[in-house]
């Protein structure tokens, strides 16, 4: 099949990792009567029917089944179908097949750039196609659509991954610690992994292979609301699974506001949002109090946590949360002191929690004095 792209899919990166290799031959081709716009800021390109427009894009040659197979899923998944189209080469007109979106789906205003997307948005699409293919059989359709957020959510976190400073501990170079051989992941909301790895020893040399096994998580913004005039801070209770799969008889945690990083979204922006989602609390300053992981021995889970700054007049529990992601809370409004009389009791049971109380008792007098 000979595919003309004229989105996305230009990017010879991306390409490779949806087909399953370099794609043999790409021939710059232009769609008359149509334009490509952008959807949700300059990260999704739309094309459309627009009188006297032209899209610009590639025909991809000689595509193979198991080529067509993998593009039917990254596009269907979505809604795309296959249409016949005629389009304009060098060498002259050809007809072609290509992607279009569903009936009754909007673009946006403006022009889609291939060059900004992929400033911004190139390498977390590839994470995201190389995780998509990685599962064995693939995903259906529907499942596919399912899994993207989160498939995303861990393809952002990969690309806003940075070394911290290392002033004590060993700098590495990359062939210090290599994953070489991985099994079939598991898992469709959150993501389970087996794999071989080696690495660069204390006394040199390097390890034996050690098979390995990690919980593939995604970055999330954790918050805890705090009220420097009252000195009160709020607490969210919720039933976890965590607890209750090590059987403790009471599954019912107290924890900061939490949420997953969605894709594209700043740590900021999610710790803001998960406020007014969870808790309904507007955050008026945002007090930055470390990133870190959470589990490193088996988790790639990492926290940004924050103090947010907060008006919390509410003397008495209520309820909280999203109906639509089935979030049932209570929130707990309570002087600081007794916050910290529930983490010297054990009430508090939560690593976030016990971490933002203390981190607010040793900046609580600079917090105080800047309200």
């Amino acid at each position: 099949m000979d595919l003309f792209v004229y989105g996305t899919l230009r990017s010879q990166k991306l390409m490779a990792a949806v087909a399953g290799g370099t794609v043999r031959c790409a021939v710059p081709a232009e769609l008359s009567g149509y334009g490509v716009f952008p959807v949700d800021g300059n990260v999704v390109p739309f094309i459309a029917p627009q009188s006297g427009a032209t899209a610009q894009g590639l025909v991809y040659e000689d595509l193979d089944d198991q080529q067509i197979a993998r593009l039917d899923l990254y596009e269907g998944a979505f809604g795309y179908r296959v249409a016949t189209v005629d389009v304009a080469t060098a060498a002259g007109p050809r007809t072609v097949q290509c992607y279009l979106p569903p009936d009754g789906a909007a673009p946006g205003v403006g022009a889609w750039s291939l060059d900004v997307w992929e400033a911004d948005h190139l390498a977390p699409a590839v994470l995201a196609a190389t995780e998509l293919f990685s599962y064995d059989p693939l995903p259906s359709f529907a499942a596919a659509r399912g899994m993207w957020p989160m498939i995303e959510a861990r393809a952002w976190s990969k690309h806003r991954a940075k070394a911290a400073p290392a002033t004590r501990r060993f700098v590495p170079e990359p062939a210090d610690f290599q994953i070489t051989g991985a099994r079939t992941p598991q898992g469709r909301f959150f993501r389970f992994e087996s794999v071989d790895v080696r690495h660069r020893k204390f006394t040199g040399g390097q390890s034996d292979v050690l098979v390995r096994e990690g919980f593939i998580g995604t970055d999330a913004a954790v918050v805890l609301p705090y009220d420097p005039v009252r000195d009160k801070v709020l607490l969210v209770e919720q039933a976890r699974l965590g607890p209750r799969l090590r059987h403790d008889a009471n599954p019912w945690m107290l924890e900061p506001v939490a949420g997953i990083v969605d894709a594209r979204e700043t740590p900021q922006a999610a710790a803001l949002r998960e406020c007014k989602e969870e808790a309904g609390v507007v955050v008026t300053r945002l007090e930055e109090a470390g990133a870190f992981y959470v589990s490193p021995g088996a988790s790639t889970d990492y926290f940004y946590t924050y103090v947010g700054l907060c008006d919390l007049p509410q003397t008495e529990a209520y309820l909280g949360g999203l109906d639509d992601e089935a979030e049932d809370l209570r929130l707990h409004p309570m002087a600081f002191d007794d916050a910290l009389a529930l983490a010297d009791s054990g009430e508090i049971a939560t690593g976030p929690a016990l971490f933002l109380l203390y981190w607010i008792l040793r900046h609580k007098a600079r917090l105080q004095g800047a309200a």
